[in-house]
């Protein structure tokens, strides 16, 4: 399988312990099974700070009782390169999208832009994939690494990317500026205000998925959609019609 591997999952040496709350989404919603929480990553490069920090991001999520899958895109094809996309990392990529409930996506900033490979990835995800629907519904955190001052332009092109995928993007992002100054030479991350917002982002996307898993289908139920498949309201079980029927007034 294309899933990277976790170097020393539960060590956390940047954070502090004495602030972290453990199970965030603790309440918000039914927790019958952990969050299920893939991570897509933008760049090839052996010490690459995108993996760097999605790779953190995957620790966090495991500590906040989160199970991650960190896809490894080391040879994703250009869409439409394939006839079919007839390609085991597109087909790979898309289980590992319907099996997910959320998604880390985290690119560098190249010329103003995320990278033609985390832009390959998104573009790999169909939004209907024979009635099934890879994105539809999911929660999604949005994160870039610069290696100049801080910038959000990545970040802002994959909260649109997000939204035309029809995700529930969340409201917080992370942007970590100069990153090869953020990282050790064992590619862990240094502590600082980056980090810090990395497991703030990490706390709110597991909180989000806990919170919307009740209600993702219903969340995108879409009346265009419905048409177009021919599947009519039931007025005796939908729950916005029952809401707005006349009351019977009691004798």
């Amino acid at each position: 399988m294309r899933l990277r591997e976790l170097d020393d999952p539960d060590h956390l040496p940047a954070l502090d312990a004495r602030f972290v709350a453990e199970r965030p989404g603790l309440g918000l919603g039914p927790e019958e099974h952990a969050p299920r929480i893939l991570l897509l990553y933008g760049s090839l490069r052996p010490r690459s700070y995108s993996r760097l920090a999605t790779e953190e991001a995957g620790r966090l999520l495991r500590f906040f009782g989160a199970e991650v899958r960190i896809f490894d895109p080391f040879d994703m094809p250009f869409p439409d390169q394939v006839a079919g996309d007839d390609h085991p990392a597109i087909r790979e990529l898309r289980e590992h999208a319907i099996w997910s409930e959320g998604m880390v996506w985290c690119s560098p900033e190249r010329h103003g832009q995320i990278t033609g490979l985390m832009k390959a990835q998104i573009d790999n995800l169909p939004l209907n994939m024979g009635g099934i629907r890879p994105t539809q519904g999911r929660t999604l955190a949005v994160m870039q690494v610069s290696g100049g001052s801080q910038s959000f332009n990545a970040v802002n092109t994959l909260r649109l990317l997000g939204r035309w995928m029809r995700m529930i993007t969340i409201p917080n992002q992370s942007s970590v500026a100069k990153a090869y100054q953020e990282f050790d030479e064992d590619g862990r991350m240094k502590p600082s205000v980056y980090y810090e917002r990395i497991v703030d982002v990490m706390e709110e996307l597991v909180r989000f998925t806990i919170l919307t898993r009740p209600h993702a289908a219903r969340l995108v139920d879409r009346y265009s959609e419905r048409k177009g498949a021919g599947k009519t309201i039931d007025a005796a079980t939908d729950l916005s019609t029952i809401a707005t029927m006349p009351q019977k007034r009691s004798a």
